[in-house]
């Protein structure tokens, strides 16, 4: 009995809604419903079309479809051309208020004009769907696993994702936003990067059709959302053209000193860091500053010293690309700008205090280029006072200090790997052990000689082929006045004391003796008996090895340039600059040694 009265329930609704369906459609022809009415006389008057409906019930919906036939004058109905012709739906609820809109009506001939609908589904949630049947979808209900829908979103950017040891091309990665503002992190394998890589622009709006949604890695990441969307073999991407919906530019993830200091070398979500700069590689902030960019490109970064409103200094490092776009923005400003936003930051603790270094998925910006550091500006603008403070527990260069002081510092027990700056006289090259050693050419790391070639000694370095690069390994004697030391250049800390790269020393040497093997060890260079003699700044590094009485030998990590003679001629500007810039060395030395 239930079942009957339901089926006379849905009779009675299919007769008491062909008035809404009427009106839901803007008849272009003649009607049938059922094959209750019959069609108009048309004599002497076009080939009429004629539409036939039929209506049933599925999953909870009352489906009205639209059949199209034509007729001319005195003749018999026929059938629409079937290639042309497309029955069109019209999804009805029990209450009989029409769900389907904008259905597609038919010219005479049975061409379709119109396409669009919107789908309510039994669960309540609204879905655009498109001509042939495909769902829009926004980031929030993207999931694992394959889906046919349609994603819109506006390509932030984009950046390439390589193996680090290797540099082996993995994939493209971005950053996409929806007309929402939710942000989510999309993935082009290897393989298909060349196919869509030529479509793709920051900044634009896109459709995408088909993809895989794939679980978001742990360790870095640059969006909130868990799941990330991965082109997969039939993924379809085609700019959004002249779109009625405004999508947002971009989406920022702040985080302040506490938080970063809180996510330390955790390798977890990179946030970004917005601020004001104190000093670029060294130099104080002066309104015509000039900086290095050849010694940038060759040490492939710079250091920036940052703080947040009145928060404590940081050191933030940019990396290769970063420090170019960098370089790039500084140089567009007329004047020296202040502010500076850096995306996907990672901290991490380098000598003991909290660092960020940019990935390369980080993008830079400056005082007016996006809306934050136009706020920022502002706020600079209002609390110069607050902004010119500096925190008397943060140091921001390392501590003076002389050879008889370090030792001390050694020697206590409260004492932790730290950086120092010490000023010394060189009085002799080591010649008890090799002056340079080989290292990887993928990582960096000592490479030793195996069975048939040189072997990495990194474990995690994947190259099967090992280059061996010459880098400098050199011990020297040096004294102050209060005491003696042995140092050990490593790297580029060699090349900054005599100029010259130690693979270049190396291969001077075999040049002019082809008669050595290549198993030859290269006697020390001139170069480096040449520094002997000279006094200059080092800034040292007190490890761990140092801590435990391991090793008394203290490794240098840099070797400040030589001061300028006094009687050159100055640039008025550079004069400016090294007076700012040895006045604030001056007060946080001063600041330093209280504290």
């Amino acid at each position: 009995m239930e079942s009957k009265s339901h089926l006379s329930a849905s009779s009675n609704r299919t007769s008491d809604m062909q008035t809404d369906v009427s009106s839901a459609i803007e008849p272009k022809s003649n009607f049938q419903i059922d094959g209750s009415s019959t069609p108009m006389e048309s004599k002497g008057q076009a080939p009429t079309s004629i539409d036939r409906m039929s209506a049933t019930e599925t999953d909870g919906y009352l489906v009205i479809e639209r059949n199209s036939t034509t007729q001319t004058d005195g003749e018999s109905p026929m059938k629409t051309n079937e290639k042309s012709h497309a029955p069109s739906m019209i999804a009805l609820k029990h209450t009989g208020k029409i769900l389907a809109s904008s259905a597609m009506q038919m010219k005479t001939g049975g061409k379709a004009v119109g396409s669009s609908v919107i789908e309510t589904k039994p669960h309540g949630k609204a879905a655009v769907v498109s001509g042939n049947d495909v769902e829009v979808m926004g980031f929030y209900e993207v999931t694992l696993g394959p889906h046919e829908a349609e994603l819109r979103f506006r390509l932030i950017h984009f950046w390439e994702a390589r193996n680090p040891h290797t540099k082996t091309l993995i994939g493209e990665e971005m950053l996409l936003i929806d007309e929402q503002g939710n942000v989510i992190k999309g993935f082009i394998p290897a393989s298909r990067v060349q196919t869509y890589l030529r479509k793709m622009t920051s900044g634009t709006v896109y459709r995408l059709n088909r993809f895989f949604g794939s679980r978001n890695k742990a360790q870095y990441r640059v969006a909130d959302h868990n799941v990330t969307v991965t082109f997969s073999w039939n993924t379809v991407l085609t700019p959004l053209q002249n779109s009625p919906i405004l999508f947002p530019e971009d989406r920022f993830r702040f985080h302040d000193h506490e938080e970063f200091e809180a996510n330390c070398d955790l390798r977890g979500d990179l946030y970004d860091y917005v601020g004001h700069m104190r000093l670029i590689n060294g130099q104080a902030m002066t309104e015509h500053l000039i900086i290095d960019e050849s010694d940038i490109v060759e040490k492939r970064h710079l250091v920036v010293h940052v703080q947040t409103h009145g928060g404590p200094v940081m050191k933030l490092y940019l990396w290769d690309q970063a420090a170019t776009v960098f370089c790039q923005k500084f140089k567009s400003y007329g004047s020296t700008p202040r502010v500076l936003l850096v995306t996907t930051m990672n901290p991490k603790r380098i000598g003991g205090t909290l660092a960020l270094t940019s990935m390369t998925s980080s993008r830079v910006f400056m005082d007016i280029d996006v809306q934050p550091t136009r706020d920022y500006l502002d706020w600079l603008g209002s609390n110069s006072g607050v902004a010119n403070e500096v925190i008397a527990d943060v140091v921001t260069k390392p501590e003076t200090v002389t050879l008889g002081e370090l030792y001390s510092y050694i020697k206590q027990e409260t004492a932790k790997v730290a950086w120092f700056e010490c000023t010394a006289t060189i009085d002799d090259v080591l010649h008890g052990s090799p002056w340079y050693y080989l290292s990887c050419g993928g990582c960096n790391t000592k490479a030793t000689k195996g069975p048939t070639s040189l072997v990495c000694t990194n474990k995690k370095c994947a190259n099967s082929e090992v280059v061996g690069v010459p880098q400098y390994l050199t011990k020297i004697s040096v004294y102050d006045k209060s005491e003696q030391a042995v140092f050990v250049l490593l790297g580029d800390a060699g090349r900054e004391l005599t100029g010259k790269h130690a693979s270049e020393l190396v291969a001077r040497y075999f040049e002019f003796n082809e008669d050595v093997g290549a198993d030859h060890t290269v006697p020390v260079p001139q170069t480096l008996m040449d520094t002997i003699g000279q006094t200059r700044k080092f800034v040292v590094k007190v490890s761990q090895r140092n801590l435990t009485g391991k090793t008394q030998t203290i490794t240098v990590t840099k070797v400040l340039p030589e001061p300028a003679p006094q009687n050159a001629i100055e640039d008025p500007a550079d004069e400016r600059i090294r007076k700012a810039s040895d006045s604030l060395e001056s007060q946080e030395a001063k600041r330093a040694k209280s504290g």
